[in-house]
This record gives structure tokens, C-alpha cells and sequence, in this order.
């Protein structure tokens, strides 16, 4: 008996050991992925359902793969989700195979699949654009949408008071904090456009009245259209798309505003988002607020090399990218014959040199010197956010913010006096439909009180009535 008391310690000390010697190298390898696999030389991009060809976020990421395959001597595997249910068995798929250096998954709405293959394959590195998993293995490549927004702003607002407009919108899809921050970018552009155009001018302006409405959609071009031609009628002359899809009825009901009016262009105009969409309605799209997909691909491959290199100790995190990183612009015409060329490598049928041709005219419509003003204030936002205010906000303010909430987009649109007037269409912008005041709940009350004494009233005359 006390031999096999004996013998059953001795093996519980034998395989407490065992297991002591092998827990650091698996802690390791949970914390961060481990540094021997250098041989990887594949890189793998994962689409959105919109695929290849949409001159969006997935051709964006197309270019960012392509160029960092070339400078570093990788193989690009480009892979397409037809559904969103193809996401997680994609990520699987390529993950499984342990060949690749990096896996890019584009897109926020990846981000749910992205954290679970990572916690599969925890050797492998993945990227999430626009989306957040806090992984040891994930890069989350997001950008600094308020930046771009607030080039936009400027932008807008000058070519309204250049063209005589009273207003200048903003149309989004739902609402969430990360839509506040194009808010809030662009809310603080606006009024900087308009101090500047007073300098440049010397004319005395009344400010712009600024409209925005939720839509409540991303894919949803009705309603877009539906509420900028509200914008229009309430005198917008530029509407800034910041949502998705559904923007697409922006650009529909501008292109119609200005063709039952005779005009082959703006103004008034549409602003695109996230990618240079000035080409889907060339001569109405005055420009784009780009987030650079591709310089967030790119920068996820040299990030997973210098790993593997011991150049950084460390993959994952949060990579934010703005003006500085060369991760927001506002588009430019090389940016479209990019995208041109682009959409004709993917077989769809475009006019490259017609549309060309039609956007810079529209560029070469509006003064030079608005231009001008737009890369410099990029410049100053680089340099110096701190060095202008305007309304009593300077930009650093406005970044300070991030990440924004209701409450704090709420106190940026009443300094910089947003939505301050009340629309008088069924689509109200958000934020400026009125609000029952105390005389209000007083009126309802006092109604709600006679109304009871009149029933009192009738109840007690009835019972009498039948005694």
C-alpha cells in the first residue's frame, strides 16, 4: 500500500513538473504570437460583400495589398465574401493554413468573425479596418474621421458663400459615436471655411444654417434622397454624404435638383466619403473625404515584418491613422484616374476620359484660392489644432473629444450653433425637431385635469339621474 502511495506522489511530481516546464512557452504564445515564423510570405485580403470594383473600401484595400506585396517581395490572395455568413469560414479558410504573414479583414462588420478566428489562431496576425478587437494578434487600423470632415467643412462652406447658398447639410446613416466624430469635424470646418472667406473677401457674411439628419440606414438610397432633397428645399448648397450606401440618394437628388434647373453641374453639390466617389456623378461631386484603406494595409504588412524582424515587440493595438499619417485626404484628380483605371482592370464599363474631364472642369469652376485654403488648413490641422478658434473652440478641442458620445456632440453643436432653427418638412433634420418646453407639460396637465372633471362630472350626474 505505501509503495503505491509512493509511486502515485513520485508520478504527480513527474507531471506537475512537466506541466511547470511547458506553461511559460503557452502563456507566451497566448500573450503574443511567437517570432519563429518568418517564412510566411503570403498576404490575404478579405473583402466586403461589395468585393472588387466598387472604387470604395474594398479597391482601397486591393491597392494597399497591392503595393505591399511589391515593395516587399510578397504574394497577394485576394479573397471574396459573397455574404456576410462567408466571413468567419474566409478568415478559417486562410487562417488554417499557417502560410500567411498577415489577413486583412475589410471592413467593421467583420469584426465579430475577426475576434473569433483570432482567439483560434493565436500564432496568426489578422487586421481589422475600421472595426476594434482587442487581441494581441489584431491590428485595428482605424482613422481620424474628424480630420477629413473638417477639410469638407471648410470646403463647403466657402463654395456656399461663393455661390450666395444659405445652408450647407450633412446627411448620416445611423447613429452611433463614430458618425459624432464626422459631425464634429465638420460642424468646426464649416465655421473656419466661413472666417476664412470673410478675411479672403472682406464681405460681411451671415453664417450658414447647418442641417443634419440620421437616416437611420446604411443601405437604405431612398431615404438619403429623401432628406437631402429636403436640405435642397431648405436651401443647402452642399450635402455631405456620411452614409454609406444610402448616400448614394444624395448624389441621385443633386444630380436631379440641378438638371430640372438646367445645369450639368453644381452648384449645389454632394461631398463623398470614405473613398473617391467623385466619379459617380461627375460634375455634382465636388470632392471626397478619403479614408486611406490602403495606407492602413499597407502599414499592417510592415507592422507584422518588423515583428518578425524584432524591430517591435509587440503586433496588435490600435493604429490610428489622420492627416498626419497620411491616412485622411481630401481627393485630388490623380486620386480619381486611380480609381478609374481601377474600376476598368475590374471590367466595369466607365468613360475614364469623360468623367475625367467633367470633374475637373467642376474643380476649375470653383476659385483657385478655396483650394488653397483647404491645404493649408490640412497643414494647420497637422501642425497646430490648437492655433485657430473659432465660436470659441480651437480643433484640439475638437479631437480631445474622441471618442465622442451624445452628450458631447450635443454641447459641439450648440457652440458652434447647429441646427439652431426648426425645419419646417416632414424630415426634420435630427437634432432640430422641437422639444415640449415646460408650458407645454403645464398646457397637458391642465387639459388632463378638465378632461377628468368632465368625466367626473358625468359619472356623478348619472347616478343621480338613476336614483
Amino acid at each position: 500500500m505505501k509503495y503505491d502511495i509512493m509511486k502515485y506522489i513520485v508520478i504527480s511530481l513527474l507531471v506537475v513538473t512537466l506541466l511547470a516546464s511547458i506553461m511559460p512557452p503557452v502563456v507566451t504564445a497566448l500573450e503574443s504570437p511567437v517570432k519563429t515564423q518568418t517564412t510566411r510570405r503570403k498576404i490575404a485580403v478579405v473583402y466586403d460583400v461589395g468585393g472588387r470594383g466598387d472604387l470604395s473600401f474594398n479597391d482601397m484595400a486591393y491597392l494597399g495589398g497591392k503595393r505591399a506585396a511589391e515593395e516587399f517581395g510578397l504574394e497577394l490572395v485576394e479573397v471574396q465574401s459573397t455574404t456576410e455568413a462567408d466571413y468567419l469560414p474566409n478568415l478559417r479558410n486562410l487562417a488554417k493554413t499557417g502560410e500567411y504573414l498577415v489577413i486583412v479583414a475589410v471592413g467593421f462588420l467583420m469584426t465579430d468573425a475577426v475576434e473569433t478566428v483570432a482567439d483560434e489562431y493565436p500564432d496568426q496576425f489578422f487586421a481589422i479596418i475600421d472595426g476594434y478587437v482587442d487581441k494581441p494578434n489584431v491590428l485595428s487600423v482605424l482613422f481620424k474621421e474628424h480630420e477629413g470632415s473638417a477639410l469638407v467643412g471648410a470646403l463647403a462652406a466657402m463654395i456656399a458663400h461663393h455661390y450666395g447658398y444659405k445652408a450647407v447639410g450633412i446627411v448620416l446613416g445611423m447613429e452611433i459615436p463614430v458618425l459624432y466624430k464626422f459631425e464634429a469635424g465638420y460642424y468646426w470646418g464649416i465655421r473656419y471655411g466661413e472666417k476664412i472667406y470673410q478675411e479672403k473677401t472682406g464681405k460681411e457674411i451671415t453664417p450658414l444654417r447647418i442641417l443634419y439628419t440620421y437616416t437611420g440606414a446604411f443601405n437604405d438610397p431612398a431615404r438619403g434622397k429623401t432628406a437631402t432633397q429636403s436640405q435642397l428645399e431648405m436651401g443647402a448648397g452642399v450635402v455631405y454624404n456620411v452614409a454609406g450606401a444610402t448616400g448614394l440618394g444624395i448624389f441621385e437628388a443633386i444630380e436631379e435638383y440641378c438638371r430640372a434647373r438646367g445645369k450639368d453641374q453644381g452648384p449645389p453639390f454632394a461631398i463623398g466619403v470614405d473613398a473617391d466617389q467623385d466619379w459617380i456623378k461627375p460634375g455634382y461631386i465636388i470632392a471626397s473625404m478619403m479614408k486611406r484603406v490602403d495606407v492602413g494595409v499597407e502599414a499592417a504588412v510592415e507592422r507584422a515584418l518588423d515583428y518578425y524582424a524584432g524591430k517591435i515587440d509587440r503586433y496588435g493595438g490600435i493604429l490610428e491613422l489622420g492627416l498626419a499619417e497620411g491616412g485622411i485626404s481630401v481627393s485630388t484628380l490623380e486620386d480619381l484616374d486611380t480609381f478609374l483605371q481601377i474600376a476598368i482592370q475590374a471590367g466595369r464599363q466607365v468613360n475614364r476620359d469623360e468623367i475625367y474631364n467633367k470633374v475637373r472642369a467642376m474643380r476649375e469652376s470653383i476659385p483657385s484660392w478655396i483650394w488653397e485654403e483647404v491645404n493649408k488648413l490640412a497643414e494647420l490641422l497637422k501642425t497646430n489644432p490648437a492655433g485657430v478658434s473659432v465660436y470659441g473652440l480651437t480643433f484640439k478641442d475638437i479631437a480631445d473629444k474622441v471618442p465622442y458620445t451624445a452628450e458631447t456632440i450635443g454641447q459641439v453643436r450648440n457652440t458652434l450653433k447647429v441646427g439652431v432653427e426648426t425645419a419646417t418638412t416632414p424630415t426634420t433634420p435630427v437634432g432640430t425637431e422641437t422639444t415640449p418646453t415646460q408650458q407645454d407639460y403645464t398646457l397637458y396637465i391642465v387639459l388632463g385635469v378638465v378632461v377628468l372633471i368632465v368625466i367626473i362630472a358625468a359619472v356623478v350626474f348619472t347616478t343621480k339621474r338613476k336614483k
